[in-house]
């Protein structure tokens, strides 16, 4: 099968490759491949930023949602039978959906929403899931309450605005002139020009943060949070609770715990509860997508789609961070 992969971690491009065709278990089904879609995690894993939570054998198939036909079962499959149309996230030690074929566990993947394309499919699994497991798993989103969703018009931000409306929640975003009419159509109450305009100073006593660029933006966002609030994040730093959570081991939890000191003063100076996100596949939470999406409750963004061979541009794209949506890879 075709194949976008890497040789080693660093900026290196993604080649085109012919790579065997998966095996799969008893308990997976083998996919054909229809779309794909790009999102940080990837360009994350190829700069090798995610090793000690997930180590990797070269060559490396990159992509990590996808939409696609059922093409054959294993013996103990139960879900699924030949010609579904499914979707979505594989583990993250099964990664590879820049590829015509992937063989993914039963329990990872969902029935395709009816009225979505494969490309629009495709834009869901990783940013539904995310937002899904930091608003209701971790953040525990309550009706009425007020929750700040950072990069509004990005992938994760387009969805998870969406959901927390859904949800009956107040939602800040921060976003350019340019995303500002799109965050507002998707239901944004408050929305914070990051150019020209600082949320630190307009935001307080917020219930919730749901932060997706981390750094000096993450720990700002303490100072909007009420005392007892949430803030999960998914490009912050892990921390101690996440290396026992996760079974890191003792080493790799003392490195988080050093790492991540200047996040725990900030829970302990603003009584605030930090959560690192390293979200986990379920199909059973995109079956309860798949219902909203059904339902109209929410609608994918999509900016570009690209084709299989200009993957590496579509990286580089998404790479810029001036994607409204997310940016799909047609492969069938």
């Amino acid at each position: 099968m075709r194949a976008m992969v890497i040789d080693q971690y660093g900026k290196v491009p993604m080649q085109l490759a012919d790579m065997p065709i998966p095996e799969m278990s008893d308990y997976e089904v083998l996919v054909t491949i229809y779309a794909a879609s790009f999102n940080p995690i990837d360009f994350k894993i190829r700069d090798g930023k995610v090793k000690l939570l997930v180590k990797y054998s070269m060559p490396l198939i990159l992509g990590n949602d996808f939409s696609g036909v059922v093409t054959k079962v294993g013996k103990k499959v139960t879900r699924f039978k030949v010609g579904d149309e499914i979707y979505g996230r594989p583990r993250k030690s099964k990664i590879g959906t820049f590829a015509e074929y992937i063989a993914i566990h039963e329990d990872d993947i969902a029935l395709k929403p009816r009225n979505l394309t494969f490309e629009e499919a495709a834009s869901i699994p990783l940013v539904g899931l995310t937002s899904y497991q930091a608003l209701i798993d971790i953040l525990q989103l309550q009706k009425g309450q007020k929750v700040f969703i950072q990069a509004g018009a990005g992938g994760v931000g387009t969805f998870a605005i969406q959901l927390a409306k859904e949800m009956g929640a107040t939602v800040a975003t921060t976003a350019s002139q340019a995303g500002e009419d799109l965050v507002k159509s998707l239901g944004a109450d408050i929305i914070i020009n990051y150019k020209t305009e600082k949320f630190e100073e307009i935001l307080n006593d917020y219930d919730a943060v749901f932060d997706t660029l981390g750094g000096e933006i993450l720990e700002k966002s303490f100072e909007v949070v009420r005392p007892g609030g949430k803030i999960a994040s998914v490009s912050g730093l892990p921390n101690a609770r996440f290396g026992k959570d996760y079974g890191s081991g003792f080493f790799k939890t003392l490195l988080f715990s050093v790492a991540s000191h200047k996040l725990t003063s900030l829970e302990k100076k603003y009584h605030v509860h930090y959560t690192f996100l390293f979200m986990k596949p379920s199909g059973k939470q995109l079956k309860v997508i798949a219902d909203l999406i059904e339902a109209g409750k929410i609608k994918p963004i999509i900016d570009k789609v690209f084709s299989f061979d200009d993957a590496q541009k579509a990286m580089e794209y998404a790479e810029s961070g001036r994607a409204k949506g997310k940016i799909i890879l047609k492969i069938k």
